[in-house]
């Protein structure tokens, strides 16, 4: 069963600021399963919600769980003085999706589809940064992203793949991707450290993360996740051998082809197991 085009907002008409929901063939169980909420990417200029319907399917028939996709309003690739949509206003809108998703009582008639409680995050690309910018404490320098503290609860996992992390790391691999997208999401600065998640303190200690990474990936390049992976531990200490994971010898394909095949499905499902066991 599918939910399509919800909106999040009041703005129920902007195709950008709705989600769909994808559930599991089996029946709905007694007790209220996690939530998987898949985060697209597109470098903060581009991609749907609608590409990545095989996913969530492929997605909530291997872990059994219902699945959310939002959409976010995107950047134009030339922004004039009247159309800045700019960094925070994309992570302003998923962390608004995920509000949502922690409220609503779901569509008439459907009874309860979700534990609102207990969401299980999944970034790619660009939407790794939004999550980090989220769920990491980037209150210094966009406070409007920081979650209220019952989504803050209800987050137990964000797996990341193929990261974006840290911007100057990033210009300094791929040079041509200031011009391409991020002067036109953060504006134009000597430097976009302020922005590097790889740089924010912990919000909430009991968030596991995993951290995957392609060896195939030629469009974001491993340094980006082994710095978050670094930072990540550095933030827990003692604990991080139980929060932090990575996953960057397994998958062996581009940076979007991986989404399309069951391999990164299965690392995700079987990471979720573990979670479940623990």
């Amino acid at each position: 069963m599918e939910f399509v085009d919800i909106a999040y907002t009041a703005a129920g008409s902007d195709q950008l600021r709705q989600l769909d929901l994808y559930l599991p063939s089996d029946a709905v169980p007694a007790e209220p399963r996690p939530l998987l909420v898949f985060v697209h990417g597109g470098a903060w200029r581009s991609e749907d919600k609608r590409d990545y319907r095989n996913l969530a399917r492929n997605l909530a028939a291997a872990t059994r769980l219902p699945v959310a996709v939002p959409n976010y309003r995107l950047t134009t690739q030339d922004p004039s003085d009247d159309d800045h949509f700019r960094h925070p206003a994309h992570a302003e809108d998923a962390l608004n999706a995920l509000r949502f998703l922690t409220t609503w009582p779901g569509p008439p008639g459907a009874g309860v589809l979700y534990d609102p409680h207990c969401l299980y995050l999944i970034g790619h690309s660009c939407s790794t940064h939004m999550l980090s910018s989220i769920f990491l404490d980037s209150s210094s320098i966009s406070p409007s992203l920081t979650p209220p503290p019952h989504l803050l609860q209800a987050v137990k996992t964000i797996i990341m793949s193929e990261g974006i992390y840290d911007l100057d790391l990033l210009l300094s691999s791929f040079p041509a991707y200031h011009a391409w997208f991020i002067r036109p999401t953060f504006g134009q600065h000597d430097s976009y450290t302020a922005y590097s998640t790889t740089k924010l303190p912990l919000l909430g200690t009991h968030i596991q993360w995993l951290i995957i990474h392609s060896k195939g990936d030629t469009l974001v390049d491993v340094l980006q996740s082994e710095a978050m992976y670094q930072h990540l531990c550095s933030l827990y200490g003692d604990h991080a051998a139980t929060q932090v994971h990575r996953n960057t010898d397994h998958l062996d394909g581009e940076h979007n082809d991986i989404l399309q095949g069951l391999d990164y499905v299965d690392i995700i499902k079987h990471f979720i197991a573990k979670l479940n066991t623990n």
